[in-house]
Order: structure tokens, then C-alpha cells, then sequence
């Protein structure tokens, strides 16, 4: 079949690669064009297409009329689209004869949305994994073609998981497109009253409540690595608080025994109270500083049992 490939981050990588390789014809890399801090470099897609030695193009937005008209005279028979960063609107599906198929990080209907990686670990799940879908108006709400499973590590970040279901992905998104030109496809619709949302994280979501449970803690922070972060702020004695980016810790039992946020060791390990037990602080980072071990900033920070970790 002839293909076009639009994506614009990492997660769509591999997907590429993998087309690339197969026995298909692919036409031509859609990405999206620069912006903001990234405005001088090259996205993943773009420069993996470039390494691929692939056509590539970069419209300032794929569903403005001409450039519909430039991929209607592609004659593609599908378009094939994983993190893109754009919406498609109906008109711009047409432009293939067999519309659009998504790649999308979650069992859907389940986590639909910017972020499925990030909320699954956020909530807690234990198994997640990759849908394909056939592309519709609605957000992420298209009939599923394939879906794979596969367990959460509980020790796994999100841009860990993010990455492996990269690549199981693409093999995927590989048996889909073979199905589809074999003619073998049998769509299943979502059902919409099993639906979440996963929307895209601000900042803010970052901000740790330390009330919460250990496990809840936990799963925040392996959740927003490498964005935003999970932050707190260290109350010193003396001076302002200080920021505190927070990248790993571990749950350690005991009973609580003191306020949410307050210090209970500060002597080569940072152990702080949570909602329902401990919270051993293994690696983090303080505004203007490089990341570390707790144990190494323990040794230059004077932090004291009974200081608090809290909002501003």
C-alpha cells in the first residue's frame, strides 16, 4: 500500500523505522514544524526521517486547504499517524482513499487524551498497553483494529514505559496495515461508558501533597519523569524555601507518626512523613543545581528532623 506517515515526537519513532522497512511504500514523512524552545532543532521524526534519507514536510497546520490538495495529489491509500501533535480534521482523512489509522499509548477507551502513559502510572495501573484505531472526528474515540497488553513495572518511570510501548507499537501499527491491504480487518467499537481522560499535564501537576498516601506519592513521580516533575519545597530555618525536584523514592512502613511533609530523618537518608506512612527520598534536585542523590545533599544541606516539605 502507499502510506504517508505523520508524527512529530519520540513515541512515533520507532513506528516510522519500522515502516520504513516493511514491504510498503511510504510516500512521505508529515511532521510538524518547529516551535518555542525547539524552534532551531529538528523533532524525532523529523530527524529520523532525515537519517531514513525520507521525504519529509512540515506544514504549519495539515488541515488548511492547500495542504490538504498537496496530499490529495499523493494518492495515498492511508494515512498513518502517531504523535503528531495535531488534530485531524475530517476533510484531511479524505485525502486518503482508506482514511487514517492512529497509534495511541492506552487500552482506549481508556485514557484518551494528550497523556495515557503518564495517567496510567498516575492512577496506579498495573497493566496497560497500545490501541490502533480507525481515525474519527472524535478525539481517540475511533473503532479499535488491534490492541496489545503489558504489565507496569512498579519501579517504571513514564519515559520508560513510553519508550517499550514505542516499539511494541510499531509492530503493531506493522500487522494493522498488513490487514488492512489483506482485506482481514474486523473494527471493534469503544464502548463509550468505560471512557477516561488523560489530558495533557501542566506544571502545576507536579506540586507533591504530601497527605496523600506513600504508594500515591510513588506513582506521581515515576508519572511526570521527564515532565514536569514532582517538586516540593524545603522550609529552612532560615532563608526562603527551596524548590525541590523529587525523581525516585521508595515507600518504607511504619505507622504515622507525625504532620504530612514533616522530616523524620535527615541522617544519610531523607525519610519524610506521608498520609499513611514513610517516604524515603532517594534522588533529587535542588533549584540551580545538578541532580543527586539524597545522601549527597544531605551532606551540604543542614536539613533537620522535624523541617517541613510542603507548598509554598
Amino acid at each position: 500500500m502507499r502510506l504517508l506517515m505523520l508524527g512529530t515526537g519520540p513515541f512515533a519513532v520507532p513506528t516510522l523505522q519500522a515502516l520504513a522497512s516493511s514491504n510498503h511504500d511510504l510516500l512521505q514523512v508529515v511532521t510538524r514544524p518547529p516551535r518555542g524552545r525547539a524552534k532551531n532543532s529538528a523533532n524525532p521524526v523529523w530527524q529520523a526521517a532525515h537519517d531514513l534519507q525520507l521525504e519529509t514536510w512540515a506544514p504549519e497546520t495539515v488541515n488548511a486547504v492547500d495542504a490538504q490538495a498537496q496530499l490529495r495529489q499523493l494518492a495515498a491509500d492511508l494515512l498513518v499517524v502517531c504523535d503528531y501533535g495535531e488534530i485531524l480534521k475530517p476533510a484531511t482523512l479524505n485525502t486518503a482513499c482508506l482514511g487514517g489509522i492512529n497509534l495511541h499509548g492506552s487500552l482506549l477507551p481508556k485514557y484518551r487524551g494528550a497523556a495515557p502513559v503518564q495517567w496510567a502510572i498516575l492512577n496506579g495501573e498495573q497493566e496497560t498497553g497500545n490501541s490502533v484505531i480507525q481515525m474519527t472526528p472524535g478525539l481517540d474515540a475511533g473503532p479499535c483494529l488491534a490492541q496489545q497488553t503489558t504489565c507496569i513495572d512498579p519501579e517504571e518511570t513514564a519515559a520508560e514505559l513510553e519508550s517499550r510501548l514505542a516499539i511494541l507499537g510499531a509492530t503493531l501499527v506493522c500487522q494493522v496495515v498488513d490487514d488492512i491491504a489483506a482485506g482481514r480487518t474486523a473494527p471493534v467499537q469503544q464502548n463509550p461508558s468505560l471512557t477516561t481522560k488523560a489530558p495533557r499535564l501542566q506544571k502545576a501537576d507536579g506540586l507533591l501533597d504530601w497527605s496523600q498516601p506513600s504508594t500515591h506519592i510513588k506513582n506521581q513521580i515515576r508519572a511526570l519523569i521527564p515532565w514536569p516533575r514532582a517538586f516540593t519545597f524545603w522550609h529552612r530555618p532560615q532563608g526562603e524555601p527551596l524548590r525541590l525536584n523529587i525523581d525516585k523514592v521508595r515507600s518504607v512502613a511504619g505507622k504515622p507518626e507525625a504532620p504530612p511533609g514533616a522530616v523524620l530523618v535527615a541522617d544519610k537518608q531523607l525519610v519524610v512523613q506521608a498520609g499513611d506512612g514513610r517516604v524515603e527520598i532517594c534522588h533529587l534536585q535542588a533549584a540551580g543545581r545538578r541532580p543527586m542523590a539524597a545522601a549527597e545533599f544531605l551532606r551540604g544541606n543542614r536539613v533537620q528532623t522535624g523541617d517541613r516539605l510542603g507548598s509554598v
